[in-house]
């Protein structure tokens, strides 16, 4: 009876449980605080809108919406000034289609090999050495685009001048490679095993199950890896700014200087002009133009997705 009285549990030495109400306050709590975090995010960019709307309503105000979309040449800072948005619009959407070229191909490979072909110990080793790439800041990009790739380029496309779109496009291509890799990697890795083992189970080899299964299940998450990496190449400002010059024209010859979105905001932003001009005015102008341009692309990229999932 001795042992059996040892042996029972010291009730008072238990832990209690908190109080219904106590546990009901601290769930309501963590709500509170997660409900706040939503909310930052949805007024800070609430903010950002209303401040980019009425800056560019003001603009607009002075510059016809039809002289902004229907000229091709952009001088505000000029004696005679024009606000036509489409030298910065081209040369934007070149250095980006230049960057998107390189990096979609060797980004999907590189997803394809870790997720389908390397041995894990390969993969753990890979994996965390291509993401180094988007640690680099972009002003080292941007230098190395401008002393080592221009020079090299230089050597082998004729009459490429010392600021173009083509270096930082190809620089930009490297730097969002990582991005695509290691997301459409996550995509592929989550497809399920019993995909690929009805494929092999009907005969189908390995490059056929990846081309014809794997890829077509993972679309969206693929879909969404491009997207983001190139809103990051719109948005890219430092390699642009160093390596493709200040000059803005209305081309698509990756040969001769351009002017980004970017780059321009980053030029007016450096103080030389006054605040409340007309030329300080367009700074918000180009802003709100690249805001509706990735919030459209985000757009139709959430539609294609979704149009990808029931297809598959």
């Amino acid at each position: 009876m001795n042992d059996i009285a040892q042996a029972r549990p010291d009730v008072t030495a238990m832990p209690r449980k908190a109080p219904a109400r106590l546990r009901g306050w601290r769930e309501r709590a963590v709500v509170a605080g997660l409900l706040a975090c939503a909310a930052l995010s949805v007024l800070t960019t609430a903010g950002i809108v209303a401040v980019l709307g009425v800056e560019a309503a003001r603009f607009f105000a002075e510059v016809g919406l039809g002289e902004f979309l229907g000229d091709t040449r952009w001088t505000p800072l000029f004696a005679d000034p024009h606000f036509g948005i489409w030298p910065l619009v081209s040369a934007t959407l070149l250095t980006s289609a230049i960057a998107v070229a390189v990096a979609l191909p060797f980004g999907l490979l590189s997803a394809i090999y870790l997720s389908e072909f390397a041995p894990p110990r390969a993969r753990r080793l890979l994996k965390p050495a291509l993401e180094v790439l988007a640690g680099i800041p972009t002003i080292v990009y941007g230098f190395f685009a401008l002393v080592v790739v221009t020079p090299l380029l230089q050597n082998v496309v004729p009459g490429l001048a010392g600021f173009n779109a083509l270096s930082p496009g190809l620089v930009m291509g490297i730097m969002i490679t990582p991005m695509i890799a290691s997301l459409s990697e996550d995509a592929l890795t989550a497809v399920p095993a019993s995909l690929r083992e009805a494929a092999y189970g009907l005969g189908a080899g390995k490059l056929p199950t990846i081309f014809r299964v794997v890829l077509p299940s993972a679309l969206s998450g693929i879909a969404a890896s491009v997207v983001l990496a190139v809103s990051r190449a719109i948005g890219e400002t430092m390699i642009v700014a160093i390596a493709a010059g200040q000059q803005p024209r209305f081309t698509l010859d990756p040969r001769v200087p351009v002017e980004t979105m970017s780059a321009y905001i980053v030029q007016v932003s450096m103080g030389d002009v006054p605040t409340g001009t007309l030329a300080y005015r367009t700074l918000f102008a180009v802003g709100a133009a690249l805001f509706v341009m990735t919030f459209v692309m985000n757009l139709l990229a959430q539609r294609l997705a979704r149009r990808f999932r029931r297809l598959v």
